[in-house]
């Protein structure tokens, strides 16, 4: 997919000629995890995974971003969310594919795509003509076509009722996340903070440790606190370079701004272990 540069000159030299380049962007705003900066300093090694457990709030996916010209900023919180509007379906035609949040889509599953709800959060989705409802675990961004508030995976739609003629009005009511209380029965809940945890900019990714290092201490110089992540991507070993350290999610995605509009163009906000 991209080609990998471990010549430290031509690295610098194409930083300055790749600042001009549009964004590329799909469907969905994987393009936020995946920019310029991976492509120039190495590779762009594939999305960050969020680690938390299937149902925990997930930091990646929560930055603003664009979609065909209209800018969407993520909920920070899902509490006392409600909206009523028309609710469709997606499938085959995105089995197998990564979601905005890192996982792969998988049609089967009980999952769905909502524009700015935070990503992990339960949904319960009611068909308001005929009552029947899901619960539903929102793991991508979307439906972006006009007056569609929701997007359900296949099996959701199904269980609703709905895959056959593809659309239905609904009201979605936010739940939590989900945590199995001593009976078995699901319950929800909210996380005590969705801003605090630990975070750092990714801006570089190396296939060779000598370069990572000489791009990290570079950093330490001119910027302070950096470090390097390791990470094992299809048999190979890869460098990740991370810049800064901060405890508030606002915090680290305000210095993203700062250092995309400078040097480093294509960095993005990870969640630090």
């Amino acid at each position: 997919m991209f080609h990998l540069f471990d010549n430290w000159n031509e690295v610098n030299k194409l930083m300055h000629t790749y600042k001009r380049l549009p964004m590329p962007f799909s469907r969905f705003p994987e393009a936020a995890v995946c920019l310029l900066i991976p492509l120039l300093l190495t590779a762009c090694v594939g999305p960050q995974r969020a680690k938390e457990p299937s149902g925990y709030p997930t930091k990646r996916g929560q930055q603003p971003y664009t979609v065909n010209g209209t800018r969407y900023e993520p909920l920070a919180s899902h509490i006392g969310f409600e909206q009523e509007g028309i609710a469709s379906s997606y499938g085959s035609d995105f089995h197998g594919r990564t979601t905005s949040s890192g996982e792969t889509f998988d049609m089967n599953t009980m999952t769905a795509a909502h524009k700015t709800l935070p990503l992990g959060v339960f949904v319960r989705v009611r068909d308001k003509r005929t009552g029947k409802e899901v619960v539903v675990r929102i793991n991508d961004r979307g439906p972006f076509v006009r007056d569609r508030i929701i997007d359900l995976s296949e099996a959701a739609a199904d269980k609703l009722g709905i895959l056959r003629e593809g659309l239905a009005p609904v009201k979605i009511t936010a739940l939590g996340y989900l945590r199995n209380d001593q009976s078995g029965k699901p319950a929800y809940r909210s996380p005590k903070s969705y801003d605090s945890g630990s975070f750092a900019l990714q801006v570089g990714a190396f296939s060779q440790k000598v370069n990572a290092v000489r791009f990290m201490n570079e950093l330490r110089r001119n910027y302070g606190t950096a470090d390097i992540q390791e990470a094992l991507v299809s048999g190979t070993k890869y460098y990740r370079v991370r810049l800064g350290k901060y405890t508030s999610l606002k915090t680290a995605q305000a210095n993203q701004d700062r250092y995309q509009a400078s040097r480093f163009p294509g960095c993005f906000v990870v969640a630090v272990d």
